[in-house]
């Protein structure tokens, strides 16, 4: 009943075009889907009618022979954190509960214009402070791949775009749009068994993004294959004239190589000796070095390589993340916009009760850190320093992928991405936040703050029956390159997104 959702998006929009599939018909039994799996929470808000609209019309294209493009009527979902259009976006807090934009993101506008079908909005993390999504409002996002939906010892979905993650791992939809601060779509990505990207910093527009950290947020992509993923980044990336940080020159089109058809003799691979870490499960370790072999075997040449700040790099992160929380949430006063306290005896008293009411405490945690670090008496001790070990990590990266020496440069790099398995929700909200995004971010949060390109993608089971998945890095907009050693392991490893007993746990 449900066989293209093994399919990929060209294979989809072929099956459109010969007539086999219809877009409404697909989009009904997603919507159908999403009820029935109304359990995982991976939605806060599906968007039926519009979905039903935008499905008819890609239908009447494709009876003309006339498709926008290759995503036309493809189903996505859209994380809660970016703008749409006459639809609530409240980045599952209090304090954007009743946000209605009156705008799209331009991610959801080059969507719309492709011809996707736009599901609804997908759960997370408040503002996207997490790694786990489950300090929703709307409650925690569920793992798909748990044991047991129903009790309460079924696995996390990752985060914060756990939602998105939740929602393609299910088959609910063919991508979701999830964003990257510090592995915010890799870290779900890896827990879900999906594949999950973020681009280079600026490859793709933040416009309409809620921002977390301006400096390092990144649109992702999550999708059950390699090829999907550069279906969705081919129609969303390039210039945008509405963000500043986008890169400016045009945008050419990725096009995959055929998997026979990548001579790995050419690539060569780095491994960081500084990522086999205090908690890296026996299971990851023993997936990163088959996979490490795996290469090797066909002809890459896999190297040792030394990235000396990483120990550093999740310290300096999280005081630049908190610094910039401060800064972007200080906007939200319940005056402008945002929610606003019922107290109105003086402007200060407002400003504060909004915010007690409007924030958790993650978010209020996070602020009050960050304006500490920025006083005038910790600035040069926090902020500048964690500048100055920023720069040492970025350029960590720039020394192996452009070394003056051939035999000490390498194309890509191969890590975790996650240190364990998707944990049990009883067990990882044991933790404190700042000890959840310690551990869980460690692997992927150095990629942001270089701005350059990773992908997080599934190998195999582990012994519990849960993904495992690894992580590949390269140099900035070398995406090209870094999905095609991608798309080639997953063909090796054919790892199924979907063999999670869907059909049983819809029944």
């Amino acid at each position: 009943m449900r066989r293209h959702l093994q399919w990929s998006i060209k294979q989809l929009t072929s099956s459109y075009a010969d007539g086999q599939l219809s877009p409404c018909r697909v989009t009904e039994q997603a919507l159908e889907d999403s009820v029935n799996l109304k359990t995982l929470n991976a939605f806060v808000r599906l968007t039926p009618e519009e979905a039903r609209q935008q499905a008819q019309q890609s239908e009447q294209r494709y009876q003309k022979k006339q498709p926008s493009s290759g995503l036309d009527g493809v189903t996505i979902a859209i994380k809660d954190n970016f703008c749409t259009e006459n639809v609530h976006t409240t980045c599952a807090s209090r304090m954007l509960q009743d946000f209605v934009p009156p705008y799209d993101a331009t991610v959801c506008s080059r969507l719309r214009q492709a011809g996707a079908v736009l599901l609804g909005k997908t759960n997370m993390d408040q503002f996207a402070m997490g790694a786990g999504t489950v300090d929703s409002i709307y409650g925690p996002t569920k793992n798909i791949w748990s044991e047991d939906l129903t009790q309460n010892n079924w696995r996390i979905a990752g985060g914060s775009s756990g939602g998105s993650a939740s929602a393609v791992a299910a088959g609910l939809c063919f991508a979701g749009i999830g964003s990257d601060t510090g592995g915010s779509t890799r870290n779900p990505a890896s827990y879900c068994g999906v594949v999950g990207l973020k681009p280079t910093y600026g490859l793709v527009s933040r416009h309409g993004l809620i921002p977390l950290v301006n400096s390092m947020d990144v649109p992702g992509i999550l999708a059950r294959s390699v090829s999907d993923c550069v279906e969705v980044l081919n129609a969303v990336a390039g210039p945008d004239g509405k963000d500043s940080t986008t890169i400016r020159q045009p945008f050419t089109k990725l096009q995959l190589p055929e998997v026979d058809g990548l001579d790995l003799q050419t690539v060569r691979i780095g491994i960081p000796k500084e990522y086999h870490c205090n908690g890296l499960s026996a299971e990851v370790l023993e997936t990163w070095t088959k996979v490490a072999d795996l290469l090797e075997c066909a002809g890459a040449s896999v190297q040792q390589v030394s990235l000396p700040n990483t120990a550093a790099s999740i310290f300096v992160y999280s005081i630049l993340n908190q610094c910039e929380v401060a800064s972007n949430m200080a906007r939200y006063d319940g005056i402008e916009f945002g929610h606003r306290a019922a107290d109105e005896r003086s402007t200060e008293q407002l400003y504060a009760q909004s915010r007690a009411e409007g924030f958790n405490d993650v978010v209020k945690t996070r602020i009050l850190t960050g304006n500490f670090l920025l006083l005038r008496k910790n600035y040069d001790h926090y902020f500048e320093k964690a500048l100055r070990v920023r720069r040492l990590i970025a350029e960590d990266f720039l020394k192996v992928f452009e070394a003056s020496s051939k035999e000490d440069r390498v194309d890509i790099l191969l890590t975790p991405t996650t240190l364990t398995e998707a944990p049990l929700y009883k067990d990882f909200s044991s933790l404190s936040n700042r000890d959840q995004c310690a551990v869980q971010d460690f692997c992927t949060q150095p990629a942001n703050m270089a701005g350059i390109p990773a992908v997080s993608i599934p190998i195999r089971l582990s012994r519990s029956g849960l993904p495992l998945s690894l992580q590949l890095m390269s140099r900035s907009l070398n995406e090209q390159l870094l999905l095609s050693v991608a798309s080639w392991i997953e063909a090796q490893v054919a790892f199924d997104s979907l063999d999670h007993r869907l059909e049983q746990k819809l029944s």
